[in-house]
């Protein structure tokens, strides 16, 4: 492995930080390289509303459920999935007005997640550590009136940035050979699989030296998936101008 593979390989999230402040050059690069990531057509359909009003991010911590590393961290940006300039640009060349198709949905969401990994990895080559603030869509309008996001915009995740206070262990991932399939997904392996990855990451939660668990992958993912359907969602999105078709 090359350095970079290393640091990719090495990612932990980080939720507590020093009160060491962050550079704005150095954000700033840190957005430049999430730039650097592919887009879609090219159409860049993304944007990054960082938070430093005081009462917002109190606002948006208790929103994704009281994390308070969102008030804490050095920077809390907001990735958001936009297709507002894509709108200005279909109107300035005279075509039709977005009229909001699942395409166009998956098209700027997969945009923003591109950039923010991109972000993620800048970051920690930096000496920085973060995570990824998923729970900001349990309130998906709390966070659009407090960053007053206009239609074709959604707040997709949230991202702390800071200097680590200190760093879990890095979590095991499934083996190479249960996600890369050869021609055809292999389904007839996939039990066997979960069954064998349930076991790693039990023994991995029951020696970690902090938060020490008795769970394993299975339990934690079905918990996840079954308590964050977030039925809101669909309606919250049509209203502003996706997946109307």
């Amino acid at each position: 492995m090359n350095t970079v593979m290393q640091l990719m390989q090495s990612h932990s999230s980080v939720r507590s930080y020093t009160n060491r402040e962050i550079e704005k050059s150095l954000l700033d690069s840190i957005v430049q390289s999430g730039q650097a990531a592919s887009s879609s057509s090219f159409i860049q359909a993304y944007s990054v509303i960082r938070v430093t009003d005081g009462q917002n991010r109190e606002s948006i911590a208790q929103a994704a459920g009281g994390q308070g590393w969102v008030i804490k961290a050095a920077e809390f940006l907001v990735i958001c999935a936009d297709m507002s300039r894509i709108q200005t640009c279909c109107e300035k060349s005279g075509v039709e007005r977005l009229e909001g198709f699942a395409e166009h949905f998956i098209a700027a969401t997969v945009d923003a997640a591109l950039m923010a990994q991109n972000m993620m990895l800048a970051a920690e080559s930096a000496g920085l550590g973060g995570v990824f603030i998923g729970g900001i869509r349990n309130a998906p309008e709390v966070v659009t009136e407090c960053l007053q996001l206009p239609e074709q915009v959604y707040p997709v995740f949230g991202l702390c940035l800071g200097w680590p206070e200190d760093k879990m262990a890095v979590k095991p991932r499934f083996p190479v050979d249960v996600v890369l399939h050869q021609d055809v997904y292999q389904f007839a392996k996939v039990q066997d699989q979960v069954d064998e990855y349930d076991q790693q990451m039990a023994d991995y939660y029951s020696s970690r030296q902090a938060n020490t668990k008795n769970t394993n992958w299975s339990l934690q993912t079905a918990s996840a998936v079954q308590g964050k359907k977030r039925q809101h969602m669909l309606a919250f999105l049509q209203a502003q101008g996706f997946l109307k078709r």
